[in-house]
């Protein structure tokens, strides 16, 4: 394993433009140390696809995403038959497959003798890998994202157990794929539903939150190095307290630095009632929000 301490993890996504938290670093090393994934839960846009991708920059491996959806399935997460390519090489073989049944009395015989045939049309050879077999089947470790998996059906949820308790999958044609190298698996959810028992069971479980406001100034100052100290905290207090509306959405980090980056862009100075509304559009993306917050502008400046 790379790193032998949690401080080292916390320096290498620190170097990775990863503000981790100590609770954070330690998952992150206990997954490393255990080979168990992490179930990362949390409200849009705290970080938890950045925390995945600063994880695979850190320890210089290939991330490998798949993003989840309504009525993903196996075929989209796991392999597809190249079927075109079958029927290619069908043709080219034509004359063979007639040498295989030729002799054949009735189509039922013709018919298994072909059959005795079909691993050579079902095997690796004609799969096409998806994200969870690429993951699996690659020479070089691996950083697995299963992002938004709450969007997925249970269906797929209940597939994913196998990956996720021995990191393997099983193809009904060809049989069980072991890992050439075991993959590190973060898996994200924005508690769009409730994932399983059984699949945390199976994971270390991280809750990311909104952060502190000394934490989002550090994120603030590692992305926005050119932003004025007094502007950014101006703007940092500002957010929270537009949090502690009753919101529909509440701003994440990501709508924070884009906040940051079009006060800079305006060469503001200093954060004024007429310039945060005119630029909450920035911030909030819902009509009621916005007009809550306009309300509430003053005491939002503070």
């Amino acid at each position: 394993m790379k790193f032998t301490t949690v401080d080292q993890v916390q320096q290498s996504l620190a170097q990775a433009n990863y503000i981790a938290s100590k609770e954070i670093a330690t998952v992150i090393f206990l997954a490393l140390a255990t080979d168990k994934p992490v179930l990362i839960e949390g409200p849009a846009g705290v970080g938890k696809t950045e925390l995945a991708k600063a994880v695979a920059t850190s320890l210089e491996r290939r991330l490998i995403r798949l993003q989840c959806y309504e009525g993903l399935d196996e075929a989209k997460a796991l392999y597809e038959w190249e079927y075109a390519k079958q029927l290619l090489y069908t043709q080219m073989i034509k004359e063979r497959i007639n040498t295989v049944i030729k002799d054949a009395d009735t189509l039922s015989e013709a018919v298994e003798r072909i059959a005795s045939q079909e691993d050579a049309f079902f095997s690796e050879r004609f799969i096409q890998p998806r994200p969870l077999l690429q993951a699996i089947l690659s020479p070089d470790p691996v950083v697995l994202l299963i992002d938004e998996v709450d969007k997925s059906d249970p269906e797929f949820e209940a597939f994913l157990l196998e990956l996720l308790s021995d990191f393997q999958v099983t193809i009904p044609e060809i049989g069980t794929r072991k890992p050439v190298t075991i993959p590190i698996v973060l898996l994200t959810s924005n508690n769009y539903r409730d994932m399983s028992d059984a699949l945390k069971r199976r994971c270390i479980h991280l809750y990311i939150d909104y952060p502190t406001q000394e934490r989002e100034m550090e994120i603030v100052r590692m992305k926005l190095p050119g932003i004025e100290e007094r502007l950014a905290r101006q703007m940092i207090d500002a957010v929270t307290r537009i949090r502690n509306l009753d919101l529909k959405k509440k701003p994440c980090i990501s709508e924070s630095l884009d906040w940051a980056r079009a006060l800079m862009a305006l060469k503001t100075e200093e954060l004024t009632p007429d310039r945060v509304k005119d630029t909450l559009n920035i911030v909030l993306k819902y009509h009621e929000d916005t007009a809550l917050a306009r309300q509430a502008v003053n005491e939002i400046v503070g």
